[in-house]
């Protein structure tokens, strides 16, 4: 979550929200729609889905588009693989500022699910659900394990994050974030890192190259992992990527991937299971604009993508994905019909439709 210029008062706000709801060629299927269960505004979408195929979406409630003042995290869960939805529930409020930027991970060794979050982008926060989302621990504040003292803003994820299956970091619950050091406004990404199931956790490594931002990381087979960003630096305008093959303590150069164009968005990555090689990742595909959020398909791990799925055509920012139980995908995103922001869609991609060369 990043800060946006003030680009009208509230009332502006609201009025193009419900716009962008009722304008256009087709219907959006919302999860979180403005204007209604308490806050005017959903963004920056998060998903997990537990064993038993439950699907936990989280999003920010909020009252305008800005990126700070009074905000929630709060979420919603699913039984029949997201045709219907649970009433919102508050999972984390304060009685002032922002509670944000949701990143869930499932610890399948524990069976719970971990929420990381930020606080005014500035402190580090983990909750933790045994239940599959309907109860939730007190925030756990992990600030002073995670954040040298030479960093300032903060922001963990957003999207789910990841628990590595293979190799020696097998366990291991990996945060993809990003931060800013003391005195630069520059942004850089990093991991923090648990190795016992989120009681401890610490800082892992960042990218050697500044003007990398919000990222996503993903497992390459044997414990590899791929970690795509957010790239401020517009000398391309296309995804930065770069790797670590010790669990995330330390990364390669910063390459530019040619196929991932951007308008500078977060984008989610997704490795699939029971498929040979198969990744995705889902982000705008659009060099200079929010808009034409578009599903990359790649055999290879990320090395190359081979095919591109168009999920909406019209202004559309951030989402994420996730693998349902066989196989389709699911992807909820930021879109409306006039701008990015009119509400946190759904959509279920057939397992054929990304399965296929």
């Amino acid at each position: 979550m990043r800060s946006v210029s003030r680009i009208g008062v509230s009332l502006l706000i609201i009025l193009l929200s419900h716009c962008a709801l009722r304008a256009g060629h087709g219907p959006l299927r919302y999860i979180f729609r403005n204007g209604q269960e308490g806050y005017r505004m959903y963004r920056i979408p998060a998903v997990a889905v537990m064993p038993d195929g439950r699907i936990v979406a989280f999003a920010e409630g909020r009252q305008s588009l800005f990126d700070h003042g009074k905000i929630d995290i709060v979420m919603k869960s699913s039984a029949d693989s997201g045709r219907t939805w649970s009433p919102l529930r508050i999972v984390w409020s304060e009685p002032s500022g922002t509670c944000g930027n949701p990143a869930p991970v499932l610890d399948t060794r524990t069976g719970h699910l971990l929420l990381l979050c930020t606080y005014n982008n500035q402190k580090v926060i983990c909750l933790s659900s045994a239940d599959q989302g309907r109860t939730w621990s007190a925030p756990r504040d992990i600030t002073p394990q995670v954040r040298p003292d030479t960093w300032a803003w903060y922001a963990t994820g957003p999207g789910h994050s990841i628990q590595v299956e293979e190799g020696v970091y097998q366990g291991r619950l990996v945060i993809a974030c990003n931060h800013t050091v003391r005195g630069s406004t520059e942004h850089i990404s990093h991991v923090i890192l648990s190795d016992d199931d989120g009681a401890t956790w610490r800082a892992g490594g960042s990218v050697p190259c500044a003007g990398s931002d919000e990222c996503t990381v993903a497992e390459t087979p044997g414990g590899t992992l791929l970690l795509n960003m957010r790239n401020e630096q517009r000398t391309l305008p296309n995804r930065k990527v770069a790797y670590s093959r010790d669990g995330g303590g330390s990364w390669t150069g910063c390459t530019y991937d040619s196929t991932l164009i951007e308008p500078i968005c977060e984008g989610t990555l997704c490795r699939l299971h029971g498929t040979s090689g198969v990744m995705l990742f889902c982000n705008p595909a659009h060099r200079t604009r929010r808009r034409r959020l578009t599903l990359r398909v790649s055999h290879d791990y990320g090395s190359t993508w081979s095919r591109s799925v168009l999920l909406h055509s019209g202004p559309s920012a951030y989402s994420d994905l996730a693998e349902l139980p066989g196989g389709n995908i699911l992807c909820i995103y930021e879109a409306g019909r006039l701008w990015p922001y009119g509400g946190i869609a759904i959509l279920s991609i057939p397992a054929a439709e990304v399965s296929r060369p």
